[in-house]
């Protein structure tokens, strides 16, 4: 049995970054990590997460170490998302999907999952393959994003043919002009920008970095950095998430399980507002915990609980 001290245990139990990191085994996966492995004031080794290439290297010997990724790189100033966060969202509309599917978790690259801003970093599907052989499509409303990803899928045999990126030309739009006639969806996800204004995502920055430092600081620098696009847009996450669900239900018959992530509490009450103007025939609520930041899934569907069945019995028990 783990001892408790030594577990992240706000984590999803199947989350393979539940224990401390091991830093020796990480820095034999990926040498270039050892010059940033430092004692912190626990006497554990750690790194400095305020430092944006510590937190870029371990980043990559996790996705070496625990994802099979051989390659893995994204252009400078773009998001560099935490692992263990991104492998809970995957792990928790699993289960999500088990709730369609008599309880079983189902797996295999008949399950497909949309990306909504799959990013230049490509982990969500890197973790989705990974754990349950799922299929991807991911869009982005950057081409740089888009290439960054390609690379990454041509440069890991693992991900070839589980994963398409998909170029969204009109930033208005999350599913029209990427969802095609003939796409049948078993879950969307979707990270979004969760800033109104880059000043806003700039204070959050310092506070972000005061609190791990332990001191007041002044000059916003991205540990995990971000574009514009990817931190903030016109609304902030509340209108970027209620958008969505107004356009999700002109695919309400391509997707079974729609989801995005809230950062926010205070947004919740405008998420669900808009799903019950659109006419959402059930939301989930899911609670998840990372560090000292409880953040959250909503996840909600047009489809009754017999298309559920009907859907499970064509898609994941052929």
């Amino acid at each position: 049995m783990k001892d408790h001290a030594t577990l992240k245990v706000q984590l999803h139990t199947r989350n393979r970054h539940r224990e401390r990191y091991d830093f020796k085994l990480l820095v034999e996966y990926y040498p270039e990590l050892a010059p940033f492995v430092l004692l912190n004031a626990y006497n554990n080794e750690s790194i400095d997460f305020s430092d944006a290439r510590a937190v870029k290297a371990l980043n990559t010997a996790l996705l070496r170490c625990y994802y099979d990724v051989i390659y893995w790189d994204i252009p400078d100033g773009y998001l560099c998302p935490p692992i263990p966060g991104r492998a809970d969202y995957i792990h928790y509309v699993a289960d999500l999907l088990a709730g369609s599917n008599n309880g079983i978790i189902p797996t295999g690259s008949t399950v497909r999952c949309f990306d909504v801003g799959v990013g230049a970093n490509c982990v969500y599907p890197i973790i989705g393959i990974k754990e349950y052989g799922w299929s991807f499509i991911g869009s982005d409303v950057d081409e740089v994003s888009i290439v960054s990803a390609n690379k990454i899928i041509i440069g890991n045999t693992c991900l070839k043919g589980s994963v398409e990126c998909r170029l969204q030309t009109n930033n208005r739009y999350f599913f029209r002009g990427i969802v095609q006639h003939d796409d049948y969806f078993d879950i969307s996800i979707c990270n979004p920008p969760y800033n109104a204004s880059l000043a806003e995502a700039q204070a959050g920055t310092i506070r972000k970095l005061s609190n791990l430092q332990k001191k007041k600081i002044t000059k916003p620098v991205l540990n995990f950095g971000g574009k514009q696009s990817e931190l903030c847009c016109d609304g902030g996450e509340e209108r970027f998430i209620m958008e969505m669900i107004r356009e999700s239900r002109d695919f309400s018959t391509s997707c079974l399980w729609f989801s995005t992530l809230v950062s926010k509490k205070e947004t919740l009450d405008a998420v669900y507002y808009a799903l019950e103007k659109a006419q959402a025939v059930d939301v989930k609520t899911i609670q998840m915990g990372q560090g000292n930041k409880i953040t959250r899934i909503v996840a909600w569907t047009f489809l009754s609980k017999e298309k559920h069945q009907e859907w499970a019995r064509k898609r994941f028990n052929s």
